[in-house]
């Protein structure tokens, strides 16, 4: 009987500490995956509205969808408009209010007088708030009719959580942002504050600049015609074609003329920029200084080699980017015009 009574006890701590060490381990796998992936914890997530508003996502596809088939530079236009938002204040639609007599707003910043786009976000809105009023806010639409803008135009499908609130303020003075000009370590400052690798800042940009246009201003110190002679880092043939549109210093152009970025397939999203860049034929500074730049030319070279990877990577960062400093919870509101705070002061 004692010896029965032995192998019992000794059976029963052997179960325990099996069991204990079962449960430490998987305590253990919890706490790590919440330290390193905090947002798949978060309040962000997957059909945030499919019980207060199921077609919400549905909505704001429709309206895009619509628009893209008459004016397919809306996908270069809602990826300005996301990056130039969330990169501020974070991801809160403070760029969508307008400026009142009682205060400015980032729409006055002079980085924001060429962003776009802002009636197809009024018009999801609008659409939205007689299926669900008050329910789904202007962050959220910027970050969906920006992915489906991107799918639409050739790019990575990709999901986005949502329940972001719309912020409260909306200040000019708060607007900075990396410019053409810059070299890759002056704008990887402002992509390293913000959370942001050096291969991330490569394809944010880099994919971004797949699509859109840019007026003459922000490339015209580049040209021969204005600088006198012809820059090194600018395919010759460019140099001419450019200047044939922006004019000379002695003789500019009347306006501000504005040509893509992307010579090929302005209105695609593949890889075939980073091949343009790797011949010298990135109009803006920064775009060109990816390329021959030791910091990041292997990963231009990387993306111009293999556009899954690229479709890939962007699908990442526009995923982590549209979670910049979101408003969550109590914050903010959720507006019912995405150009006016509720209760304006």
């Amino acid at each position: 009987m004692r010896i029965l009574m032995h192998k019992f006890r000794r059976i029963h701590k052997q179960k325990y500490h099996h069991t204990t060490h079962k449960m430490n381990s998987t305590t253990l796998i919890i706490i790590t995956l919440f330290c390193v992936f905090p947002l798949v914890l978060g309040e962000l997530r997957l059909g945030f509205y499919s019980l207060s508003c199921p077609r919400a996502e549905a909505i704001v596809r429709d309206v895009v969808q619509r628009r893209f088939n008459t004016d397919k530079s809306i996908t270069a236009a809602l990826l300005r408009m996301h990056f130039h938002d969330c990169f501020v204040r974070g991801c809160d639609a403070s760029l969508l209010l307008d400026p009142t007599e009682n205060r400015t707003s980032e729409k006055d910043a002079g980085l924001n007088q060429s962003v776009r786009g802002f009636d197809i976000i009024d018009e999801a809105k609008s659409a939205l708030e007689q299926a669900c009023p008050s329910t789904v806010s202007c962050a959220d639409i910027i970050s969906l009719a920006t992915r489906d803008a991107v799918a639409l135009a050739g790019g990575p499908s990709y999901n986005v959580g949502t329940g972001r609130r719309d912020g409260l303020v909306s200040d000019p003075r708060e607007v900075k942002l990396p410019l053409p000009s810059m070299s890759v370590f002056e704008a990887l400052h402002f992509f390293t504050a913000r959370g942001f690798t050096l291969f991330e800042m490569v394809t944010l940009v880099g994919g971004g600049h797949s699509l859109g246009s840019t007026h003459c201003s922000n490339f015209r110190s580049r040209l021969s015609s204005f600088r006198g002679s012809l820059d090194p880092t600018m395919d010759p043939n460019m140099d001419a074609e450019l200047g044939k549109v922006c004019g000379s210093a002695k003789q500019p152009a009347t306006s501000d003329p504005s040509v893509y970025l992307d010579q090929i397939t302005p209105l695609a999203f593949d890889n075939r920029f980073f091949n343009q860049i790797l011949a010298k034929r990135g109009i803006l500074n920064l775009d060109q200084q990816l390329a021959l730049d030791p910091l990041s030319s292997d990963m231009v070279s990387g993306f111009a080699a293999d556009g899954e990877s690229l479709l890939q990577s962007f699908a990442s960062a526009m995923i982590k980017m549209s979670s910049i400093n979101v408003t969550l919870g109590n914050e903010g509101e959720i507006r019912r015009n995405c150009r006016a705070v509720n209760h304006p002061l």
